[in-house]
């Protein structure tokens, strides 16, 4: 029989919001922190731009706010945007105090500004700010003997009410069962709250800035036990991710652009922005995206050129140290030629709908972070809005379990993972094809420009493959790639119908049947 763990409180990811989370939650209680893979292998160390806050002399709250709701074309929920802007320079303190060397200048913090933003606003540590930021969070986490983290666990779903022993349908959560990479076992961890920090869904897509293991495993999860989902067709494109057949997914940063890079034609060396928006390079993510798409459409391109060599070298070694000797590896001299750059899905502004205090729909789960959607994103997240989100909301989450502790009770007996009726697979070719095809398709018929017709072709792939793995899970034993391959295609589900659902264009769902956009914006909510 599978080994049962029992914590205070579970929380599932060790990014930024997991382990802010976790920190709050160790001065009074024991938290066990599970991560799928390594403790630093998650989106947060692969962040490279930085943290918005207001600093800036002459900046205010209200124009950080206007600039998200901007951004967010009007979807955003205003009460948390002000939220989250209002509790941005407090969670900067805080970094700096568990030692993040953020840059200065003299005494003062330097600031860097990225596309939509009205002023220098983001604090960043060099071109490598989410890496400095998980070490500081990790060695907080390592140092407190409250917390105890299991790296190489692959989550595969909640224990609910449903799995009591003694079988209930109050819907409350009780922890999860995960699969053990170490041990090839699934094991039960129970705890009385629950926190879901898992991140995005990003490898649902053929091209992406995300980590491997972005496949959307909170976002299934919470959606299978009975959560609500919501816009999952906002799904933001990064526009430059290098274009190199070698080296996936690596970003070449926002900031590149914001320090003066121009995007050209190969070739030509036609400089195309300003023919797209008045605002050019400096225009939001999803406009400088849908213009460099369809550039490539247009022209039959495999890449668009992305040139700051005319800053002169000192100045770009000096603002870009570590994309500059990554690119230098790969032949690419950024001080004197062009990057090749494409578009690459790059962060799920939906997700698991949570309110101000990071609960979910269900009693005892809490989420924060990429796998939630808070209202402060809208139909298009700001740069650098997004590891803000995961500090104020990891430690909302925490705040809001601490205050109600008397309200959580322990958790009853769960029953153990059954395997007594599954055999070991004969066929891993089929989880590598599905895997590939669903990338595919949501790349080609869920991208950045979508029509009806393409959209209703991806749902109906969407149909045969449900049939095909919801038989190969239910014949099989669980590994990694099946659980994944599983909550990708959940994942995929969702973002296909909450795009159907969506009658017009607005921010990161822009559709050619519906280019309007209407007068009222609504959130699309998935209720299960």
């Amino acid at each position: 029989m599978a080994e049962a763990h029992i914590s205070e409180v579970l929380v599932i990811g060790s990014g930024a919001a997991g382990l802010t989370a976790a920190l709050n939650l160790a001065e009074r209680f024991k938290v066990t922190v599970l991560a799928k893979g390594a403790l630093n292998e998650g989106s947060t160390a692969w962040a490279q731009g930085g943290i918005a806050a207001v600093l800036e002399p002459g900046d205010t709250f209200e124009s950080h706010i206007e600039d998200t709701m901007i951004a967010g074309a009007g979807l955003n929920d205003r009460a948390t945007v002000e939220m989250v802007v209002e509790n941005a320079p407090a969670a900067i303190q805080r970094l700096a105090k568990l030692g993040v060397p953020f840059n200065t200048e003299g005494n003062t913090l330097h600031l860097t500004r990225e596309g939509g933003h009205s002023h220098r606003r983001i604090v960043h540590v060099d071109d490598a700010t989410g890496w400095a930021v998980q070490e500081a969070l990790l060695n907080a986490a390592r140092a407190n003997p409250n917390i105890t983290l299991v790296p190489d666990l692959v989550v595969i779903d909640l224990a609910t009410s449903r799995h009591e022993i003694r079988y209930s349908g109050a819907g409350q959560v009780w922890g999860v069962y995960a699969f053990n990479r170490k041990t090839n076992r699934v094991e039960l961890f129970t705890a009385r709250a629950t926190v879901l920090a898992t991140g995005g869904a990003g490898r649902t897509y053929l091209f992406s800035t995300a980590p491997r293991g972005a496949t959307g495993d909170g976002i299934a999860m919470a959606w299978r036990a009975g959560c609500r989902i919501s816009n999952m067709e906002m799904m933001q494109f990064h526009p430059t991710c290098l274009y190199n057949l070698e080296v996936k997914n690596f970003l070449i940063t926002e900031a590149v652009r914001g320090e003066g890079g121009h995007l050209k034609i190969p070739g030509t060396g036609y400089r195309f922005m300003p023919d797209f928006d008045p605002r050019a390079e400096l225009a939001p993510r999803d406009v400088v995206a849908r213009a460099i798409d369809h550039e490539i459409k247009r022209l039959g391109l495999d890449y668009v050129h992305l040139d700051i060599s005319q800053m002169g070298a000192e100045f770009v070694k000096h603002h870009f140290p570590t994309i500059h000797a990554r690119l230098l590896d790969l032949d690419i001299d950024m001080t004197k030629e062009p990057i090749p750059v494409v578009p690459a899905q790059h962060y799920t502004c939906g997700g698991v709908v949570i309110d101000r205090d990071g609960r979910t729909d269900l009693p005892n789960l809490y989420a924060a972070g990429e796998v939630s959607q808070s209202g402060l994103h809208g139909a298009n997240r700001l740069a650098s809005n997004s590891l803000l989100e995961c500090f104020v909301f990891g430690e909302a989450a925490a705040h809001h379990i601490a205050a109600h502790w008397g309200d959580f009770a322990p958790p009853p007996a769960i029953r153990p993972w059954d395997e007594s009726r599954v055999a070991d697979s004969d066929e891993e070719v089929v989880i590598k094809q599905n895997w590939t095809e669903i990338r595919r398709f949501m790349w080609n018929y869920v991208g950045i420009v979508r029509t009806t017709k393409r959209l209703e072709r991806a749902a109906h792939r969407i149909k045969v493959l449900r049939d095909e793995i919801n038989d190969y899970y239910g014949h099989f034993r669980v590994t990694p790639d099946l659980i994944e391959l599983r909550n990708l295609l959940e994942s995929a589900d969702l973002i296909v119908r909450s795009a159907l659902h969506r009658k017009e264009s607005r921010g990161l769902h822009y559709t050619l049947d519906y280019p309007e956009t209407l007068p009222v914006a609504v959130d699309t909510i998935l209720m299960p």
